[in-house]
């Protein structure tokens, strides 16, 4: 097999984790025809957007990070976000990837030419350029969602999305409104409550919370680390066994999950003096049907003589409060909307159109999904990461990351080594795909009676994995060409 003239041309949209780890084993793979648009006037995605106070990560260090660029001197077990922003930008820096970047670059959408087999992608300030391979690293935490609650916009104080925090309101001897209890909550409401003269929290469901065993990393531990890199290796295995085991108590083995739902039970009980607090806090759903959040000082905060909990829902805002169902007025100076995202979107606003002019969105019209999480029948070349059905209920997306950049990788070789112009899944490999997913995903916690981003309302799980990410690993370790209609060079 002869290589081609030119090495394929790379798009690559977004420079979070996943943009960021591609490029760089790309090149090491000898590919340098690599672009990277990055919408943001910086590069590391949700650790450069998400600024609020309290940000840690919710997996230890070890893990979340990239395993061919190991960082001994992590200062502790579950790294802040300025940490991970920096470690970011580092990367960045160490490959020589700043040439390669268009920062403050939008993605309007993109179009499949089939006769040339390329990409052509249009940017929003009007540019255009061309790539055989497009690929997205958009991720799916990155748009925030704002709630349709009437009144919203006639509220009169300050009012922000938790994603987008507003550094510029100081929030002492303020009475604050808090919408949501989720991920973001549990870490910004500790810091947030000892400043405000009153915190209202308000909670459409609890959540299941587990203690954070976190810790600083001493001197001589990242010395050790750099000087024997098997051990901070082994502490990776380590975590990452964990949490395959954890993986049991959401599908292959649910009566583990129900043994740490009454430590959860006890934890309250022993924590929480108070009868009607404490009713407010157990949910009535199976661990890791929605996140589960880790936190020391969550029960604490909420104990707290200025901090309430209403599980009444919102029925509207107001000038100078937020009205609930029951027909009682919170009175708030400043309103926060920890209200996640819009995870489900997966591209979105980008209009994508592949084969024969098929737009994106209207395959996915009864909910996302992609062969192995990472491409989809009729759009050949394109390639996503942090796809469909590839989040995790517990582990590193980091690590499922790495998986599918092998993958894409292996996909770029088959174009330089080979006449291949262009590979697109066969629907059938791609349809029976998800019917095996979807039906493992029904006997897992994930349809286990929550509201959550991970499920559509028709009912279909989008973004979770079912399994373990071992099993991901193997199935991602390169494409099988057998399962792509593969076009050859003319």
């Amino acid at each position: 097999m002869s290589r081609p003239e030119t090495s394929p041309t790379v798009c690559i949209v977004g420079a979070g984790f996943g943009g960021i780890g591609l490029a760089i084993r790309l090149k090491d793979a000898g590919f340098d025809a690599i672009t990277i648009l990055e919408k943001g006037g910086d590069v590391g995605g949700v650790w450069r957007d998400n600024t609020y106070p309290g940000l840690t990560c919710d997996v230890p260090s070890h893990l979340y990070s990239l395993s061919f660029e190991p960082k001994h001197d992590w200062s502790r077990r579950f790294p802040q976000r300025a940490e991970i922003h920096a470690y970011l930008r580092e990367c960045v820096d160490r490959y020589g990837l700043r040439g390669r970047l268009r920062l403050g670059t939008e993605v309007e959408g993109a179009d499949f030419d089939e006769a040339r087999g390329r990409w052509l992608i249009r940017t929003t300030d009007g540019d255009e350029l061309e790539a055989d391979f497009l690929v997205s690293a958009t991720g799916q935490l990155s748009r925030p969602h704002y709630p349709a609650i009437p009144g919203l916009e006639d509220f009169a104080g300050p009012c922000f999305h938790s994603a987008r925090w507003n550094h510029d309101v100081d929030l002492a001897g303020k009475r604050v409104a808090a919408v949501g209890a989720g991920a973001s909550a549990v870490q910004y409401i500790p810091e947030v409550a000892p400043e405000a003269d009153h915190l209202t929290l308000f909670q459409r469901s609890p959540n299941w919370v587990i203690p954070k065993p976190d810790r600083p990393y001493r001197r001589w531990q990242q010395r050790l680390f750099a000087r024997f890199p098997r051990l901070q290796a082994a502490s990776r295995m380590l975590v990452w066994l964990r949490f395959e085991f954890f993986i049991l108590a959401f599908s292959r083995f649910r009566p583990l999950g129900r043994l740490y739902e009454r430590g959860y039970r006890r934890r309250v009980e022993r924590e929480i003096a108070d009868p009607e607090l404490r009713d407010k806090l157990i949910p009535d759903y199976p661990l890791g049907c929605k996140r589960v959040l880790i936190s020391n000082d969550w029960f604490s905060t909420l104990e707290r003589p200025n901090v309430s909990v209403v599980t009444e829902p919102i029925a509207a805002v107001r000038s100078h409060g937020v009205l609930t169902a029951d027909g009682t007025e919170h009175p708030a100076d400043v309103l926060i909307l920890g209200t996640g995202f819009t995870a489900k979107d997966f591209l979105a606003p980008m209009a994508i159109r592949g084969r024969d002019g098929r737009d994106l969105n209207e395959a996915w019209r009864e909910g996302a999904e992609a062969y192995l999480g990472l491409t989809v029948s009729g759009f050949p070349n394109l390639f996503m990461l942090y796809g469909p059905n590839t989040n995790l209920g517990a582990g590193s997306i980091v690590y499922m990351l790495e998986s599918q950049i092998q993958y894409v990788v292996e996909a770029v070789r088959t174009l330089a080594r080979t006449r291949v112009a262009f590979m697109d899944v066969r629907p059938e490999v791609q349809s029976k795909f998800n019917e095996d997913i979807q039906t493992r995903l029904a006997d897992s916690v994930w349809t286990g009676g929550c509201t959550s981003w991970y499920v559509t309302e028709s009912g279909k799980v989008t973004n979770n994995w079912p399994g373990f990410t071992s099993e991901y690993r193997r199935r991602t370790r390169r494409p099988e060409l057998g399962d792509f209609r593969l076009a050859t060079r003319r």
